[in-house]
């Protein structure tokens, strides 16, 4: 065989795996980004989407935060109007985590509907852009909204 063949064979088995294994990375970690109302429907129609990795934008639910004593874990409602979701968290809450804020939240639901989120991300709209127009349409945002604006 030519070591012409042997460098092409190769070359192409090297490109292969690397490729494959691309592939397979991006699989393990890509994360959804839902909705608590995407989220509610999704695990309806699909049972084993419990336990998958998620990112969820939602709104706090006012009045709902309750921090642990040591202050390392945080629990609160999160809604997006048409579906609410119990959150835990154990870390370091944003500056900006408050009452009515819009946040991000990455974890997992679990069976029990309990969203035990790894990152929290509040957003604070002096500093960030409006929300996506697809928030903006559900009743929890326009709710959220008018408290927001009569404080």
């Amino acid at each position: 065989m030519k070591a012409r063949t042997k460098f092409l064979i190769g070359g192409a088995l090297v490109i292969g795996t690397a490729g494959y294994l691309a592939a397979s990375a991006i699989k393990d970690t890509g994360v959804y980004y839902l909705t608590p109302g995407e989220l509610s429907a999704k695990t309806t129609s699909d049972p084993t989407f419990y336990n998958t990795g998620v990112k969820v934008g939602a709104r706090v639910v006012n009045g709902s935060i309750v921090r642990d004593p040591g202050g390392r874990e945080v629990s609160f409602k999160m809604t997006d109007g048409a579906q609410t979701y119990n959150v835990v968290y154990r870390g370091i809450t944003p500056d900006t985590f408050t009452d009515g804020v819009d946040v991000v939240v990455e974890g997992r639901l679990g069976r029990d509907n309990t969203f035990r989120a790894t990152t929290l991300l509040a957003k604070c709209a002096s500093r960030y852009e409006n929300a996506p127009d697809k928030y903006k349409s559900t009743p929890g945002y326009k709710k959220a909204e008018q408290k927001v604006a009569s404080s």
